[in-house]
């Protein structure tokens, strides 16, 4: 609920903030048209005086008119990317870029599996508590049961050896702990394999291209500037994808680990609390 109120709250500030800008812009536009309006009188009333006057203008509009159309047939970044893309060559640009598409969606998955995976210990602690104290062992089960997360399944597992002893109890949990540590970090590799390969392969095929490069000079028989210049820029475009798809998948590596790190001493500190818990039920029981 607060994160679906963050989000209505976030789309409200930016439907409210969309509509101050139309309002704005309107009022730019009605001043705009005022302006217009207003100089066009102007012009009309001394036209035959400004007649002469309007040459040097004419004059200085027209450098404007160009740097205009110079903006206007410049590229845009996807038009960009795309023709670097091109001339990187779709053999390994496209094994770049095969690279960062699977490293993102295995990133994604991870993260979103993380969060779900993140549980309020204390509060989970504390119904546990509760439930021994009302309705004893099967009571706890059912509230372990019914939380998700790794905490609360090493808690269903210690509350399974409960009758075995603290003993079996802590061992069960350090077992089943590891288990699920084991879980938190499934798909990291290969997020670790990505990150290694995009560069290398970026890499080979930089290798590739200066070899063609110089295939090309052997045979114009000629070390002509644009043609070593065209071979070294289209070899070192696939070094620079792959340097990029390196850093961003870096990045997500190194925030997945820093969760389940958490998630980690999160799980460490909730079994002592959770083992000193059952001990004080059992001497309570006695």
């Amino acid at each position: 609920m607060k994160r679906l109120f963050v989000f209505l709250m976030l789309m409200g500030s930016l439907t409210i903030g969309g509509a101050f800008s139309a309002m704005a812009q309107d009022e730019e536009m009605a001043t705009d048209t005022t302006s217009v309006e207003a100089d066009s009188a102007a012009a009309e009333a001394v036209d035959s005086a400004a007649a002469p006057a309007e040459e040097p203008a004419a004059v200085e509009e027209a450098p404007a008119q160009e740097e205009v159309a110079a903006e206007e047939t410049k590229p845009s970044f996807h038009q960009a990317v795309k023709t670097k893309f091109i001339e990187g060559g779709w053999q390994f640009m496209g094994a770049v870029l095969l690279c960062l598409i699977i490293g993102l969606a295995i990133s994604i998955e991870r993260i979103i599996t993380l969060n779900l995976a993140t549980t309020n210990t204390q509060k989970l602690l504390q119904q546990v508590e509760d439930a021994l104290a009302s309705g004893g062992i099967e009571a706890a089960k059912e509230v372990t049961k019914n939380t998700r997360g790794p905490v609360a399944s090493i808690f269903t597992q210690g509350l399974m050896r409960i009758s075995e002893g603290i003993d079996m109890v802590e061992k069960s949990i350090i077992a089943y702990g590891s288990v699920e540590m084991g879980r938190l970090e499934k798909g990291l590799v290969w997020i670790s394999l990505f990150i290694s390969l995009a560069p290398m392969l970026g890499f080979m095929g930089t290798v590739i291209g200066m070899i063609e490069a110089f295939d090309a000079i052997e045979a114009a028989g000629d070390i002509s500037p644009q043609i070593v210049a065209n071979g070294i820029k289209v070899a070192l475009l696939t070094t620079v994808a792959g340097l990029i798809v390196g850093v961003i998948l870096q990045v997500f590596y190194n925030y997945l680990v820093s969760k389940i790190d958490g998630l980690v001493n999160n799980m460490e500190d909730a079994s002592i609390s959770f083992v000193d818990l059952l001990v004080q039920y059992q001497e309570s029981n006695k």
